[in-house]
């Protein structure tokens, strides 16, 4: 019965293994599904809709073969339709039937035929992620709804004509796995069976003791002869017993032949089990060696939910500007190319990343540390982490991004606050107000990056201060101090930097007095606001954060006929006027970029500054 058992076990074995096999081998299915996308007539331009690439779940896989550069770039549908408004693509579209068409675009009507019509895609602020490589790309992507793909080159060469996209298919076999573990075990139980009935055949073959002979029939004895005869025999001398083998040290050669013999069998049949289960572990091993992880079941994970704050999505939201990934690779581009405008002195490439305020700033200090080298060039922007992102939600443009930014670790530094501007799709973002956060500055509640904010009109009725009226009341505070009609609007961090501003002014007058040049000069200061817009990015609680100019401007004029205005030791204003003195006089101007926290109308706070940043702006001769 045990051999039967045996059996058993082994066929069981047999079929779980061979199943679990089968499972992986011959029931396998493909590991993916791919679609070439043909094109018929090249273009420079290739768009692969949002609904093919999303035609099957999982991970796409973009593979393109061509000559040369390949470029390939993720951008959501409605930027790369108005980035490629004015030319003619290639789009492959998705059929009703499920296949994959492609149709050339023709440019709009009434596009402005002054855009170039050869664009290099590379390097542009509109894409969510891009990839460059030479004649062969993959590009293994998770494109979210709403989201094309654009192939080309380098805006002049056809684009890659070569194009296949895959996805991957569920062909895991959970249960193929425990199937050939179960057969494993299935065959060491069958192996054990077999041993034990081998053994227990053994020993049903083994000799037999022979029956004993039958006993000699009985007879009555007499009680005098039983007593001589007892006599009798206590007078024979009694035989020793036979002592008992005693144990030698020498080994097993010296024990008894009958013992060693059943030591040595013993051994053998421990030898012989040992022997049969190790091909079986070596067996189910072999088998559970070659199975992947897609050969088991996984349990079904529930996602830790993690706090986020709190934001209503308002009917009719628009997408955020940028996302966090792209505003992190804008900065970086922004902090690379400022770098090395800096390092050369190069207005025009620090041009391409700057506008405005920001750029003036930086035009000014080129122009006096070509001459002055120890004259301090504006904050370097710094590229190492973006702590605050708050984008515009708006399809069109121009668009806006409001960013706080650390210098890494370095606490000592104190955190820039930018905002930087998209005009259109072809250009870049370019920083337009930038300045140092206060040391006891707190950024109000803004909206996350995934939402964005809106920007909040410059004639706002809503805050207690209109963002185009702003930079005239605080210039008036900086000229008129507490005498000012607009000194409660404002509070104490606010305050605070007035002073500053005024104790520098005197500071001036005193050192000229010093010098007695009072007799024979004049110096006036005045503040106004800038020509720069204000940007205005709303808070959650309906505020803003407000970042405006004003110019704070010092004149100089001599008072008697016969004196003049000398630049010996104002190494800086030589350099930008290009003369030493002046019958006339020099009016210098200081550009003070300021972003404030404005509440909303109705509300007890007062407008906070935030930060500021003061840089030499001009120096000109009075004509």
């Amino acid at each position: 019965m045990r051999f039967v058992w045996a059996v058993l076990a082994f066929v069981l074995a047999a079929v779980l293994i061979g199943a679990g096999i089968a499972q992986r081998t011959l029931f396998l299915g493909p590991k993916d599904v791919s679609a070439e996308l043909s094109v018929q007539a090249p273009q420079a331009y290739t768009v692969i809709d949002s609904a093919v690439l999303r035609a099957h779940p999982g991970e796409q896989t973009l593979v393109a073969h061509g000559d040369g550069t390949i470029f390939v770039a993720q951008a959501r549908t409605a930027d790369l339709n108005a980035w490629l408004s004015d030319v003619s693509y290639n789009r492959v579209t998705l059929a009703k039937d499920g296949t994959t068409q492609t149709k050339v675009v023709e440019p709009k009507s009434g596009s402005d035929g002054a855009k170039p019509q050869e664009r290099n895609p590379a390097g542009s602020d509109l894409w969510l992620d891009s990839f460059t490589d030479k004649n062969a790309l993959v590009d293994r992507m998770q494109v979210p709804e709403g989201v094309s793909v654009l192939v080309a080159s380098d805006g002049k060469a056809d684009a890659p004509k070569d194009l296949v996209v895959s996805w991957p298919l569920d062909n895991a076999t959970p249960w193929a796995g425990p199937l050939m573990v179960a057969g494993g075990v299935f065959l060491l139980l069958g192996l054990i069976l077999y041993v034990l009935a081998i053994r227990h055949s053994r020993r049903g073959r083994g000799p037999r003791r022979k029956a004993p002979p039958p006993l000699p029939v009985t007879e009555p004895i007499d009680v005098a002869d039983h007593a001589e005869l007892s006599d009798a025999r206590s007078e024979e001398p009694r035989e020793a017993a036979p002592a008992a083998p005693a144990a030698t040290p020498d080994g097993p050669e010296h024990a008894p032949q009958g013992e060693t013999k059943t030591e040595r069998r013993a051994d053998s049949g421990r030898r012989r089990r040992a022997l049969l289960i190790v091909p079986a572990v070596g067996v189910a091993a072999a088998l559970l060696s070659g199975c992947t992880p897609d050969a088991w079941p996984h349990p079904a994970v529930s996602a830790t939910p993690t706090p986020t704050t709190t934001a209503a999505v308002e009917d009719g939201q628009q997408t955020p500007a940028v996302t966090e990934a792209q505003a992190s690779r804008i900065l970086q581009g922004i902090s690379e190319t400022l770098a090395e405008a800096d390092k050369k002195l190069d207005a025009t490439l620090a041009a391409t990343r700057l506008d405005g305020p920001a750029l003036d700033a930086r035009k000014t200090a080129y122009a006096v540390r070509g001459s002055v080298t120890d004259f301090a060039l504006p904050a370097s922007i710094p590229a190492d982490k973006i702590k605050i992102l708050v984008p515009q939600a708006y399809d069109s443009w121009p668009r806006t991004v409001l960013m706080l930014v650390e210098h890494g670790s370095d606490q000592k530094v104190a955190p820039l606050i930018m905002t930087m501007t998209q005009s259109d799709p072809w250009a870049n973002y370019k920083i337009s107000y930038v300045a140092e956060m206060q040391a006891a500055a707190k950024l109000p509640g803004m909206a996350p990056a995934w939402l964005g904010a809106k920007l909040t009109p410059p004639d706002s009725p809503f805050l207690t201060v209109e963002p185009k009226e702003l930079a005239a009341h605080f210039a008036d505070v900086i000229d008129n101090g507490d005498k000012s009609a607009y000194y409660d609007e404002f509070d104490k961090t606010a305050l605070d930097f007035v002073k500053s501003v005024q104790d520098s002014r005197a500071a001036v007058q005193k050192a000229l007095k010093d010098a007695n040049a009072d007799t024979t000069s004049s110096l006036a200061f005045a503040a106004a606001a800038g020509k720069a817009a204000p940007v205005s990015m709303s808070t959650i609680d309906s505020g803003a954060i407000v970042s405006v100019m004003v110019d704070d401007s010092q004149t100089i004029k001599p008072t008697s006929a016969d004196a003049v205005i000398k630049l010996d030791k104002n190494p800086s204003a030589k350099a930008l006027t290009g003369v030493d003195q002046s019958a006339a006089g020099f009016v210098s101007m200081y550009g003070v970029q300021l972003f404030f926290s404005v509440p909303v109308q109705g509300s007890n706070g007062k407008v906070t500054l935030l930060a500021a940043s003061q840089q030499l702006q001009s120096v000109t001769e009075i004509k």
